[in-house]
C-alpha cells in the first residue's frame, strides 16, 4: 500500500465519518487505526506500536507541536484573564454603541483578521477572542464568525511577505534561489486567497447566505455570556485592548528573535530575512508567555484582579483549549500515519506524470491536486513541501513557473481551509467557540465556490500568463456567481 492511493484512504475515511456522524474525536481515531492497519498489516502488536509510539507519542514529542500547544494554553489563559478582568464585557458594551449593525460587525471582524497577518494560529485565536462579544451582540452566528476568522487567517498569511507562511514557503525553495522573492512574485497569481477576500466582503455587503450557513443565520439566538465573563465594575476597554496589542508586538518580536534578528556577528539577519528564517512555534511561545506575565502585572497594578484571581485563570484557559488540543493531537497523529504510508511519493508521481503535454493546463491541475492533498492530510505546509520542489523541477524558468508555484500555494490553502482535520480550521472553531463539525459543514459550500472560480481563473492564467488580465477575468466570474446566488437564495 506504500506510495499508492491507499495512503490517502485513512484521512479520507476520517473526514467522511466526521461529516456524517458530526463527531470528530472518534472519526479521527478510526482514521489513525486504519492507517496503522495499512502500515503494519495483520500484526496486532505492530498496529499498536505504530499508532501509539510512531503516532501519538511522536506527534507530542515533536518540539514544534509542543510549542504550538503551549501557545494555545497561554492564549487561553490570556482570554480567561481578559474575561475575568471585565475587558471583554467592556469592549462588548463599547462596540454595541459604535458597531450597531450586523454588516458592521462582520466587516470589523474581516478587517481585524487582515491586520493580523503574522501567523494564522495567532490570527484565529486573537480575532475570535476580540470579536466574539461584538458579533454575539450584533446577532452574527458563531458559525459565521468561525468562517470569517478562518477565511482571513491562512488566505491573508499566504499573500503577506512578512508572515510565518512566507517563511515556510521560502524554506521549500531550493537551488540557491531567493525563496522570499519567489513568494512575492507569486502573490498576484494567488487567486484563491485574493478571491476569498473579495467574495467575503461582497457577500457581507450584499447580505448573501446560502447552504447550511443560511439556516444557522436564520435560527440565530443570542448567546449566553461565557463563564468568567461577568461584569467587573473595574474593567475597561483598556483591559482587552492592551493585552491584545502587547501580544501582537511581543509575538512579532519573538518570531524575528527566533529568526536571528537580535543575534550578533555573521548570523545576524535583517527584519525580512529574520522572518524568512523564523520558527513560528518558538516565536509565538516567547511572545505569548511574555504577554501573559505583563498582563498579570498590569492587572495587579491597576487592582482590577487579585493575584489569586489571575492564577486561577491559568487552569481555566487550559480547560477552554482542551477540545482544540485533543483534536490537534489526533490530527497530527493522522498526518503521521499518512506520511508513513508514502502519500508524498504517490502525489509526486501523479503530478510529474501529468506534466508532459499539459503545460498550459498544469497550473489548474496543480491547484486541484494541492487542494485534494491538503484536504486529505489537513496540512498546507506539508503540501508546499511536496509540490513546490516539483513545480521548480518541471518549470526551469518563466511565467508558468511562478503561476504553478502560486497555484500550489493557493490549492494548499484551499484544501486546508476546507479540511476538518486542519489545525487552522480547528483553531478557527476554538476562537469562535463554535462546534467544530458545524463550522466545517457551513464553511464548505463557500470555500468550494471560491475554489471553482479560482480553478477557472487558473485555466485562463495558464494560457494568457498575465496576472492582471487573469484577475479581471476572475472578477467577472465572481460577479456572475454572486448574481446567480443572490437570485437563487436571497428572498
Amino acid at each position: 500500500m506504500y506510495g499508492t492511493f491507499w495512503s490517502l484512504l485513512p484521512p479520507i475515511v476520517a473526514i467522511a465519518l466526521a461529516l456524517i456522524t458530526k463527531e470528530v474525536y472518534s472519526s479521527l481515531f478510526i482514521g489513525i487505526v486504519l492507517g496503522g492497519i495499512f502500515f503494519a498489516g495483520p500484526s496486532l502488536m505492530g498496529v499498536m506500536n505504530h499508532v501509539i509510539n510512531d503516532g501519538l507519542v511522536a506527534s507530542l514529542a515533536d518540539s514544534y507541536n509542543v510549542g504550538i500547544l503551549i501557545f494555545l494554553v497561554l492564549l487561553g489563559a490570556m482570554v480567561a484573564l481578559m474575561n475575568k478582568a471585565g475587558g471583554s464585557a467592556a469592549f462588548g458594551n463599547w462596540a454595541k454603541k459604535h458597531i450597531k449593525t450586523k454588516v458592521g460587525a462582520q466587516c470589523a471582524t474581516i478587517c481585524l483578521g487582515i491586520l493580523i497577518f503574522i501567523d494564522d494560529y495567532f490570527n484565529c485565536l486573537t480575532v475570535g477572542s476580540v470579536m466574539r462579544p461584538v458579533t454575539d451582540k450584533c446577532k452574527v452566528s458563531r458559525e459565521k464568525l468561525a468562517y470569517l476568522i478562518d477565511a482571513t487567517a491562512a488566505p491573508v498569511c499566504i499573500i503577506a511577505p512578512i508572515s510565518s507562511w512566507a517563511a515556510a514557503v521560502s524554506g521549500f525553495v531550493s537551488e540557491g534561489e531567493n525563496g522570499l522573492a519567489l513568494f512575492v512574485k507569486a502573490i498576484p497569481y494567488n487567486y484563491y486567497a485574493l478571491f476569498t477576500l473579495v467574495v467575503m466582503f461582497a457577500m457581507v455587503f450584499m447580505k448573501i447566505e446560502f447552504g447550511p450557513m443560511a439556516k444557522f443565520e436564520e435560527t440565530l439566538a443570542e448567546y449566553e455570556q461565557e463563564k468568567g465573563d461577568k461584569e467587573n465594575p473595574k474593567g475597561t476597554v483598556f483591559d482587552l485592548v492592551f493585552p491584545i496589542a502587547i501580544l501582537i508586538v511581543l509575538c512579532t518580536l519573538g518570531m524575528i528573535y527566533s529568526g536571528g534578528f537580535f543575534s550578533e556577528g555573521e548570523t545576524q539577519w535583517n527584519f525580512v530575512d529574520a522572518f524568512a528564517n523564523s520558527d513560528a512555534s518558538v516565536g509565538l511561545v516567547i511572545g505569548s508567555l511574555a504577554a501573559t506575565v505583563i498582563t498579570v502585572i498590569v492587572y495587579l497594578a491597576r487592582r482590577v484582579l487579585s493575584f489569586n484571581d489571575c492564577m486561577s485563570c491559568l487552569p481555566d484557559g487550559f480547560k477552554a483549549m482542551v477540545p482544540a488540543i485533543l483534536i490537534l493531537t489526533l490530527a497530527w497523529t493522522l498526518k503521521g500515519m499518512t506520511d508513513s504510508l508514502g502519500a508524498k511519493e504517490f502525489v509526486a508521481g501523479v503530478v510529474q506524470g501529468s506534466a508532459a503535454g499539459l503545460q498550459n493546463l498544469l497550473p489548474a491541475i496543480i491547484f486541484v491536486i494541492a487542494s485534494l492533498l491538503a484536504f486529505a492530510t489537513g496540512t498546507s505546509w506539508g503540501t508546499f513541501g511536496i509540490l513546490i520542489p516539483i513545480c521548480i523541477a518541471v518549470f526551469p524558468d518563466g511565467a508558468l513557473r511562478i503561476i504553478s508555484i502560486s497555484a500550489c500555494m493557493a490549492g494548499a490553502v484551499c484544501g486546508d481551509h476546507c479540511s476538518p482535520i486542519s489545525d487552522t480550521t480547528i483553531m478557527a472553531s476554538a476562537g469562535a467557540m463554535c462546534n467544530h463539525v458545524n463550522h466545517v459543514s457551513t464553511q464548505l459550500p463557500y470555500a468550494i465556490s471560491v475554489a471553482g472560480l479560482s480553478f477557472l481563473t487558473y485555466i485562463v492564467a495558464g494560457f494568457v500568463q498575465n496576472a492582471i488580465i487573469s484577475f479581471i477575468v476572475g472578477l467577472v466570474f465572481i460577479a456572475i456567481f454572486l448574481v446567480v446566488i443572490k437570485k437563487k437564495f436571497v428572498k
